[in-house]
This record gives C-alpha cells, sequence and structure tokens, in this order.
C-alpha cells in the first residue's frame, strides 16, 4: 500500500477528488497527505480531512505568499496544527528561483511558522528552491524540528547535511528525468525517503506533458526499486517506515 506524502487535490486542479482518489486506490495508493500553500488552500485542506478518511493534511504558508499573507493566517494554523489529522506544517520555507528581493520577509514568514513547530512539536514540510544556503541555516537554529525536504533535488552532499540534522527526502517524479542526476543519489538516500508526488505538478516519465496524479506513486516506486534492484515490497516497506518516524499519524501502510 502506498502512501503520497505530499499532492495538492485541490478542486482548482480537478474536476472531481473523489473519482482521482478511486483511481489512485486502484493503483495501490491508500494514504495521501494534502499539503497547503496559503489560506485558501489550508481551509480547503480542513475541509478535505474532514471527508475523505483516507486523507491526511499538512497546512502552512507558501514562501510565495511572504508578501501578501495576513497575520490572520498564522492564527489560523495555529488554530488547527492540532486537529487529529494534520500531521505537519507546510510547505513553508524559501523560494529565491524569481526574487530575492524579499528574502527577508520570507526568513520572517519561516522562522514564524518554525515557531509554531517547536511550540506544538509538530513537524515540517520543507520548500526551498536556489535558497539551500539560508534554508540549511535557519533549519540549524531549530534543532529540536524535524521533518521531510520536499522534492529534494540537490546534491549528496546537501543530502548528507539534511540527514544529519534527521530529515526525510522527498522524493517525487524528478528522479524520473531523463536530465536528473537524482537517481544516482538513491544508493545512498534510499533509508531515508518518503515517496511524494506534488501532483498536478512534477508528473514522471513517461507521463510528462500531462497533469500529475497521486496514482503516479507507483511509477516512481517501480523506476526505484528498477534502478536499485530491490523487491517493490522492499521499498515500500522503507518508506513507509520512514513515514512513521517522521508524521504523528494513525493508519496502517
Amino acid at each position: 500500500m502506498f502512501v503520497d506524502t505530499h499532492c495538492h487535490l485541490y478542486q482548482e486542479y480537478y474536476e472531481s477528488v473523489t473519482d482521482e482518489i478511486k483511481d489512485s486506490q486502484k493503483n495501490d495508493v491508500g494514504y495521501y497527505i494534502v499539503s497547503g500553500c496559503d489560506h485558501k488552500s489550508n481551509q480547503e485542506v480542513i475541509e478535505l480531512i474532514s471527508s475523505y478518511p483516507m486523507v491526511y493534511g499538512s497546512i502552512g504558508i507558501h514562501p510565495e505568499y511572504a508578501d501578501s499573507y495576513q497575520e490572520t493566517d498564522l492564527v489560523f494554523l495555529e488554530q488547527h496544527i492540532q486537529d487529529e489529522k494534520i500531521v505537519a506544517i507546510g510547505e513553508i520555507g524559501l523560494d529565491y528561483h524569481y526574487t530575492k528581493e524579499n528574502k527577508e520577509k520570507q526568513q520572517l514568514l519561516f522562522r514564524k511558522q518554525l515557531d509554531l513547530a517547536l511550540k506544538y512539536n509538530v513537524p515540517v514540510v520543507i520548500h526551498s528552491r536556489d535558497a539551500t544556503e539560508d534554508t540549511i541555516a535557519i533549519l540549524k537554529e531549530y534543532p529540536l524540528v524535524k521533518g521531510v525536504i520536499h522534492s529534494f533535488s540537490g546534491s549528496l552532499e546537501t543530502a548528507r547535511i539534511y540527514m544529519k540534522m534527521g530529515y526525510k527526502l522527498g522524493i517525487n517524479g524528478v528522479v524520473t528525468f531523463k536530465n536528473s542526476h537524482l537517481k544516482e543519489l538513491l544508493p545512498e538516500i534510499l533509508h531515508t525517503i518518503v515517496l511524494e508526488t506534488d501532483s498536478p505538478y512534477l508528473t514522471p516519465h513517461p507521463y510528462r506533458g500531462t497533469k500529475n496524479s497521486p496514482k503516479y506513486i507507483k511509477t516512481i516506486a517501480l523506476f526505484i526499486s528498477e534502478y536499485l534492484d530491490i523487491s517493490l515490497n522492499d521499498l515500500v516497506e522503507i518508506t513507509n517506515r520512514n513515514i512513521y518516524e517522521v508524521f504523528d499519524i494513525s493508519f496502517h501502510v
């Protein structure tokens, strides 16, 4: 039974979330962690976890909203952070890909949410794009906070730093891309990975060019198992054990 540890099953992306889940269940995907990014999507996550028993959630404010979020958005996080099926704060972090002009605001927002994670002893789901050095520096200020580095695609050196800090690495369809070096890191990082799709983004090969779906977790898992020459069952056992180590979850995987 697979778990998609990071997806965005929002109504704006899918005509029917119910149908998307049904299709994914046919592909052995049993559980989903839907990740919020702003106030609207965080509200939708709260609705989803109450509507679908197999859906869990993480809520947070993505760095792209560092200029526009409201303090009430943080209040909302704090009000729901201890809800039964909310398993993390995320996705949060730093993103300098499009602009570094507001990096101080991004860092402030990042720290505010890490403060919440520390206060309530919950894991975090970290988004880091073109900001590795600052991300690591800030996370080191919070040694008691653990979680997942979402959509990891960095170097082996960076992976080792995160792993030493106690973080798991989220691996998605990027690993299947022909120009991706990520597969070469798999023997070193296998013991600490969790599987994710980041749907509707980052669709794995050979489905690139179409909308991503949690059902493609199995495609990603098959690629990894074949590359490493290990059984699919062994891969599921390893990755699901990692999920249990980072998230306080009650489902059986």
